[in-house]
């Protein structure tokens, strides 16, 4: 692929340099982007020590990106002095099916504690606590296999929830519920 501007021999006739350095540039551009970039996923995933895994309440339903548990849980470890990474793999709706199929993608390798909070979508979907549980006891053994601390937030959430620290819906934490939870969670994570 060859890039030519109208203004390269117009401007520039005199300097072939300056025009074969632009062309140079031009053609290997996208190489060192798309590297970038690619270095930058892999890091990013690779980076996330830490995954907070489930549903809305995971994701931070109804309120900012930063108030959700995993981001002030993020803060936290950041203002004690921590490098380790959470990332947030909240996905609003979700069963516990949904998060057993999506767990290899959603927990990268180097990942050292898994956040779940399974929530209530099994029953508000029909789910028989039977499969429920079955899911569940298969997401912690698949983490188990790969040497994965795993920790479970629904019963630190409805604590929240019965202290009154829920959204008109019932169900979703408020920013301070949000809080309550990581600051629970920062106590379980070395």
């Amino acid at each position: 692929m060859r890039f030519v501007f109208a203004t390269d021999r117009a401007n520039f006739p005199e300097s072939t340099v300056l025009r074969v350095w632009m062309e140079v540039v031009l053609r290997n551009l996208w190489k060192v982007s798309a590297a970038a970039f690619l270095s930058f996923i892999s890091t990013a995933s690779a980076s996330a020590q830490v995954v907070a895994l489930g549903a809305s309440n995971t994701l931070g339903w109804g309120v900012s990106d930063g108030q959700s548990y995993p981001a002030q849980l993020q803060a936290m470890l950041q203002a004690k002095g921590s490098s380790l990474r959470v990332s947030n793999q909240g996905v609003p709706g979700n069963t516990t099916g949904e998060m057993l199929s999506r767990l290899a993608n959603a927990v990268p390798d180097g990942t050292r504690i898994v956040i779940l909070q399974f929530g209530t979508n099994d029953a508000r979907m029909s789910i028989p606590p039977a499969t429920r549980h079955a899911n569940i006891a298969a997401i912690l053994e698949v983490l188990r296999k790969r040497g994965i601390k795993s920790i479970q937030v629904d019963e630190m959430k409805d604590a929240a929830l019965r202290d009154g620290l829920a959204q008109s819906d019932g169900i979703h934490l408020t920013a301070e519920g949000y809080r309550r939870v990581a600051a629970a969670l920062l106590a379980s994570i070395p």
